[in-house]
């Protein structure tokens, strides 16, 4: 018997498993989840498990579409679960919204399907296509919004996400790569990019969301730029459904938030 193509078993049940992330706002008060980023992971036990892997191979093979699509209907049917009806933020390759002309209608019908409302979602662009017919892409980010839908613009300073992009997505959020985080309580230069990137989103109308937080320096730094949604190690790992269920589940038996909130409390001196 031949062995199962690598592409025909992402479609497969069970070849694409649904990550949670949250989103964490860190303002004056308390820090609360303000949503949960839906990240995939790729067949167990495959080089394809790595999101990295997995999505290298999906643009190599020209499959964005068809794996968007799947990793939101996967994303949305576990996010559902979720207690507390969060909002949830799901992520699409421009080059999909271009090209798939009822890719914004899909995602309304397949979110429905699981009583989740529109108004619950955005939609992160993740760009790394080269130059594509702009009017569709337009169009596309026009349906989302008139679903109700916000518009986030990924990994901003590194590759495609450039001023272009910006000023063409008009995104609701900016989310700051990881590689300007990574240290930046101790390289002026690189608070100096994101305080950048902070002002620009102000300027747009945006807010700005700093990715790959993991030490209590860098939210401090993030913090004095006026940072406050924030995401990444520090706070939690990206964790199945089951695993963010049962803390919720246990943080209500014990009468504490969930443990995500508890790890931003302690980073802030709140807890």
């Amino acid at each position: 018997m031949s062995e199962v193509p690598l592409s025909d078993r992402l479609f497969a049940p069970g070849g694409l498993t649904p990550m949670f992330q949250p989103i964490v706002r860190t303002g004056e008060g308390p820090p609360s989840i303000h949503a949960y980023e839906c990240l995939s992971r790729g067949p167990a036990g495959t080089n394809l498990e790595r999101a990295d892997v997995l999505f290298e191979y999906v643009r190599l093979k020209r499959i964005e579409a068809q794996v968007d699509r799947a990793c939101i209907a996967a994303a949305l049917e576990a996010g559902s679960e979720i207690p507390g009806a969060p909002p949830l933020s799901v992520n699409a390759h421009a080059i999909s919204i271009a090209t798939d002309r009822e890719f914004a209608g899909a995602l309304a019908r397949v979110a429905r399907s699981y009583g989740i409302e529109t108004s619950r979602l955005t939609v992160e662009i993740v760009e790394h296509s080269p130059a594509f017919d702009n009017r569709p892409f337009l169009d596309g980010l026009g349906q989302l919004r008139d679903l109700g839908m916000a518009i986030a613009l990924d990994d901003v300073g590194l590759g495609q996400s450039n001023y272009k992009m910006i000023l063409d997505a008009e995104p609701d959020y900016l989310k700051i790569d990881k590689y300007f985080v990574a240290g930046c309580d101790a390289e002026p230069r690189q608070r100096a990019i994101i305080e950048s990137i902070a002002d620009l989103a102000r300027r747009f109308g945006a807010e700005a969301i700093a990715e790959g937080v993991e030490r209590p320096e860098e939210l401090a730094a993030l913090r004095s730029i006026g940072i406050e949604l924030v995401q990444g190690y520090l706070f939690a790992r990206p964790m199945p459904i089951s695993s963010l269920v049962a803390a919720w589940a246990h943080a209500r038996r014990v009468g504490r938030e969930p443990s995500p909130l508890r790890a931003a409390g302690a980073a802030l001196g709140r807890s």
